[in-house]
């Protein structure tokens, strides 16, 4: 069953950014993008490597091994050499902190 998981405040992710967040097994990437938040998958479905440590360009995810890209509202890959969509996953700010429903 979906649930809510409390990610971190709002103010911990600058603008055009993103972060790595951990649960129950799982590494999500979480963004901020003119203050509406977006979540993914964290790792590139090209070589798993951790997005966290891309480049965020508007609501576009650079992978930081080949320069593989994604849109970050839904997991399109949009360069080579990623071929797979991203999982995405709702996500909300609520009170000034981060949630994504997982």
């Amino acid at each position: 069953m979906p649930q809510w998981i409390n990610v971190c405040p709002l103010d911990d992710i600058d603008d055009e950014d993103v972060s790595r967040f951990d649960h129950a097994g799982q590494t999500y990437a979480v963004y901020r993008v003119e203050d509406k938040v977006y979540a993914t998958d964290g790792l590139c479905t090209h070589e798993k490597v951790h997005l966290c440590d891309g480049l965020v360009m508007e609501h576009v995810i650079e992978c930081p091994k080949h320069n593989g890209r994604f849109d970050i509202r839904n997991g399109r890959p949009l360069g080579a050499p990623v071929c797979v969509a991203l999982k995405t996953y709702p996500a909300k700010v609520e009170d000034g902190r981060i949630f994504i429903e997982v």
